[in-house]
């Protein structure tokens, strides 16, 4: 499979302008603002089937076209660096690494969207990453890749980097909007949606890094080449991470498509220590979790997870073994959700702090059997019934957890203790 994000990883000051260019830099950037116009950049991009690479996979081009190009207000578009999903650790490698791929591509947006100001919100935690793009944003001024008269072309564009401070939901694309604002980032009702009514209330576009940087290959080698790799529907390449209970934990491009299985088993080395695969989380901490017997028939791409009652998500898979207390493990994730919501929502700001208060009782040992289904309930009762998706993105797990490891929670919450024991397998 050709790299359409990776091909500098492992390329010595990958970050640095002249080694991006020694390579081809921003030579489709500047075909693109030379001599692309708007209509045929979206056409483009609709053509390839790029899908927004940030967990909910919108059709990339489908999404631009809500814009009202010709309209009189300035149009932005927004970078989504936010990165802060459990278990993905994709974005922060493509800032870090290839900072200019990124801004190439902001670039090309920019032209197919009719922007003059760019975004990069990055999260407020990635310090690193911040000083690198920023670094990169400065050397693309310097060299007159970035401002007026952008690589010659006649074109302005400005790449404003803003550091959030570490809340989740700015992750959800009006809390985002809202805290570039300066205002607490907390998501928007919807409708109006950004396309139209965004940033300063102007037709806004917020797209998920990994999604903005697969655009100068996307240009330069066109749709056909990109539908070549991955499923009809889902086509092209995808960043994945892989965490826990794994020889080589890491991230990895790789094909969609590609069956689970197999970048458990043989990407990222198998489980650790020969132990057994108990469960899997295939797409950030938000989705419903695979027993050990699902994960043989899912493949990494947006239809078949859907197909088998979970999401490809943000791209963090998440990997235990049989050593794992799932009720434990659910505590953890009912913490963060508890801990990030922006308690707008009641059910949200009630429900995810109930249910974490209700998990962690049932894993000291203090549960009560009625405990588990009042998991349920709370759960039941979070989804659809907020403003942003964060209630649903306990709820989720809740249900999933329920469902296929039942008796795990019923066994803690009658006796106060553990089926498995920590470290030791069962």
């Amino acid at each position: 499979m050709e790299k359409v994000l990776t091909s500098l990883w492992g390329v010595e000051n990958s970050h640095k302008l002249d080694v991006y260019k020694s390579h081809g830099g921003y030579e489709m950037a500047k075909q693109v603002l030379s001599d692309w116009d708007s209509p045929k950049l979206i056409e483009h991009v609709k053509a390839t089937g790029l899908r927004g690479r940030g967990g909910a996979g919108f059709p990339t081009g489908l999404k631009w076209s809500f814009v009202p190009i010709d309209s009189e207000k300035p149009k932005y578009l927004c970078v989504n660096a936010d990165e802060s999903e459990p278990g993905t650790a994709k974005d922060r490698y493509v800032l870090e690494r290839t900072p200019h791929l990124l801004i190439e591509g902001v670039l090309i947006a920019a032209k197919a969207l009719k922007c003059h100001h760019a975004f990069i919100y990055c999260r407020g935690e990635f310090y690193d990453q911040l000083a690198i793009v920023r670094a990169a944003v400065e050397e693309a001024k310097a060299a007159g890749i970035v401002g007026k008269n952008a690589l010659g072309t006649g074109y302005d564009i400005q790449v404003t980097v803003h550091s959030g401070f570490g809340a989740y939901i700015c992750g959800e694309e009006t809390g985002l909007i809202e805290s570039l604002e300066g205002k607490k980032g907390q998501p928007r009702i919807k409708p109006p949606f950004p396309a139209v009514h965004g940033l300063y209330g102007c037709p806004t576009v917020v797209n998920n890094v990994e999604t903005i940087a697969a655009l100068p290959w996307l240009i330069k080698n066109g749709p056909e080449a990109y539908k070549k790799m991955g499923t009809e529907k889902s086509p092209g390449s995808k960043l994945m991470s892989i965490s826990g209970h794994v020889e080589r934990p890491g991230t990895y491009e790789i094909e969609l498509g590609m069956p689970l299985k197999d970048f458990i088993n043989e990407t990222a080395g198998g489980i650790w220590k020969g132990r057994k695969l108990k469960a899997c989380i295939p797409g950030g901490s938000s989705v419903p979790v695979l027993t050990a017997e699902e994960v043989e028939k899912v493949n990494l791409d947006y239809e078949s997870c859907a197909a088998n009652g979970t999401m490809l998500g943000s791209g963090g898979c998440i990997v235990m073994d049989e050593t794992v207390d799932m009720v434990h493990m659910l505590r953890v994730l009912g913490h963060f959700y508890s801990h990030e919501s922006c308690g707008q929502c009641t059910p949200c700001r009630r429900g995810t702090s109930w249910a974490h208060r209700t998990l962690c009782r049932i894993d000291d040992g203090e549960g009560k059997p009625e405990d588990v289904e009042t998991l349920l309930h709370i759960a039941n009762n979070m989804t659809g019934r907020t403003i942003c998706p964060l209630a649903d993105a306990l709820a989720m797990p809740i249900k999933s957890f329920l469902t296929k490891f039942r008796e795990e929670f019923d066994y803690k919450a009658r006796t106060g203790k553990s089926l498995v024991q920590p470290g030791k397998a069962a």
